[in-house]
C-alpha cells in the first residue's frame, strides 16, 4: 500500500513539472507575432482551447487608424491633420476636429542657359500646371539648401563593371564623405547583381558607409530595376522621419538590365510613390551603351539628372555635381484643382516666368493617394 502511494506521488510530481515547463516555454519561438499577442492577452487556463484569430488581424488598419501615420510635407499629398490627440485641460474632453488637407509638394532646381544654378528666385517667378490645369495658388515656397538628406547609394556589382569597379567605389566613398553630415543626414549602401544586398543600412557614419561600399564584390547578372524598386519601397518609403527630408537615390550602373522581375516603368512608379529623386551615373564610357537611354528615362521621370561620363575620372565629377544639385533646390506646395483620392497619375509642370532662358527640372508627375 505504501509503495502504491509513493508511485502515485512520483507521477503527480512529474505531471506538475511538465506543466511548469510548458508554461515557461510557451512564449519562446512563437509561430507568428499574433501568437504572442494572443498568449499574453488571454488569462491562464488549465486547459486552453485553440481560439480563432481576432477579426482585427484580418483587416489592415487604415491611415486614420495607424498610430504612425502622420502628415509629411515631403510626400506627394498630405492629409489628415488631427488635433484630437492633445490632452484637454482639467480632464475635459472636447469635440474631435479633423482637418483634411490635400496638398502636393514639388522639389526642383533651376539653371540658366549656361547650366549654372539660379538660387535667388521667389514664389512669383513660377507657375505650376497640375494635370493640365493651372494652379490658382502656391501655398508655400522656400529655398531648400539645408534640408536633411535620406540617400540610397545603389552600385552595380555585376560582371559588366568589373574592370572599373574599384574607381567607382572610391568615387562613391568620396561623395558620401562630402555629402553626409553627422546627426543630420543618413544614407544606406546597396550593391546589386542578380540579387540586391544592403551592405550598410541607414546611418550618418561615413566610416560605416565606406565599409559598406568596399564590402561589394563584382559578379553575376544585372537586376537594376529590381534594385531601384526595392530601395524605393523598402528603404526610402519606410524611412522614419519627424519633418521634411530630401529623398534621393544615386544609381551607378551601365543600365543594361538582364535579370529583373519588375519592369523599368514599375520601378519608376515606385520611386515616384516614395517621392524619390533618382540620379544616374552611366558606366558605359567612353563610347556609351544601350542602357544609357534607360537611365535617362529614370532620371527624367523622377526629377533627377543622368550623367554619362566620357572617361573614368569623370565619375568623380558626376558625384560632385549631384552634391551641388542636392544643395541648390527649391520646394513649393499647392492644392490641385479637382483633386481626388483615386490613385491616378497626375502630371506636373513647373514653369519659370519673368526671366528668360531658365530651365526648371522636377519630377513629371505623381500618384494621387487612395482612401
Amino acid at each position: 500500500m505504501q509503495r502504491s502511494r509513493n508511485i502515485l506521488l512520483v507521477a503527480l510530481a512529474a505531471s506538475l513539472l511538465a506543466v511548469i515547463a510548458y508554461s515557461q516555454n510557451s512564449d519562446e519561438l512563437p509561430s507568428a507575432p499574433s501568437a504572442v499577442v494572443q498568449q499574453k492577452a488571454q488569462p491562464p487556463k488549465k486547459a486552453p482551447a485553440p481560439s480563432p484569430p481576432a477579426e482585427a488581424s484580418s483587416t489592415p488598419p487604415t491611415a486614420d487608424q495607424s498610430a504612425d501615420s502622420k502628415p509629411d510635407a515631403s510626400d506627394p499629398a498630405t492629409a489628415t491633420a488631427d488635433d484630437s490627440a492633445k490632452p484637454k485641460p482639467g480632464g475635459q474632453e472636447g469635440p474631435t476636429i479633423v482637418r483634411t488637407v490635400n496638398e502636393v509638394s514639388v522639389v526642383f532646381t533651376v539653371t540658366d542657359k549656361h547650366n549654372h544654378y539660379v538660387k535667388d528666385l521667389g514664389k512669383s517667378d513660377f507657375k505650376v500646371i497640375d494635370d493640365e490645369k493651372p494652379v490658382e495658388e502656391i501655398r508655400s515656397f522656400r529655398r531648400e539648401t539645408e534640408l536633411p538628406l535620406r540617400v540610397g547609394l545603389l552600385i552595380d556589382a555585376s560582371n559588366s563593371v568589373r574592370d572599373r569597379f574599384k574607381f567607382e567605389q572610391e568615387s562613391a566613398i568620396e561623395f558620401l564623405n562630402q555629402t553626409v553630415r553627422p546627426r543630420y543626414d543618413q544614407a544606406f549602401v546597396l550593391g546589386f547583381d542578380t540579387e540586391s544586398e544592403i551592405t550598410q543600412d541607414f546611418t550618418d557614419s561615413t566610416e560605416l558607409l565606406s565599409r559598406g561600399v568596399r564590402a561589394m564584390r563584382p559578379g553575376g547578372g544585372t537586376a537594376l530595376f529590381d534594385a531601384l524598386y526595392k530601395a524605393s519601397r523598402d528603404k526610402l518609403m519606410q524611412s522614419a522621419q519627424t519633418g521634411s527630408v530630401r529623398r534621393a537615390i544615386i544609381l551607378v550602373t551601365d543600365g543594361d538590365d538582364n535579370a529583373s522581375h519588375v519592369t523599368r516603368e514599375e520601378a519608376i512608379e515606385m520611386a515616384l510613390r516614395a517621392n524619390v529623386i533618382v540620379y544616374t551615373i552611366s558606366t558605359n564610357f567612353p563610347s556609351g551603351g544601350r542602357g544609357d537611354k534607360e537611365l535617362q528615362r529614370i532620371a527624367d521621370a523622377t526629377g533627377g539628372r543622368s550623367f554619362e561620363p566620357f572617361q573614368l575620372t569623370d565619375v568623380a565629377n558626376a558625384f560632385a555635381q549631384i552634391q551641388d544639385d542636392l544643395r541648390s533646390q527649391y520646394a513649393l506646395s499647392y492644392r490641385p484643382a479637382n483633386f481626388a483620392h483615386d490613385g491616378r497619375y497626375r502630371t506636373i509642370d513647373v514653369l519659370a516666368q519673368n526671366r528668360k532662358g531658365l530651365k526648371v527640372r522636377s519630377r513629371h508627375g505623381y500618384y494621387a493617394p487612395t482612401e
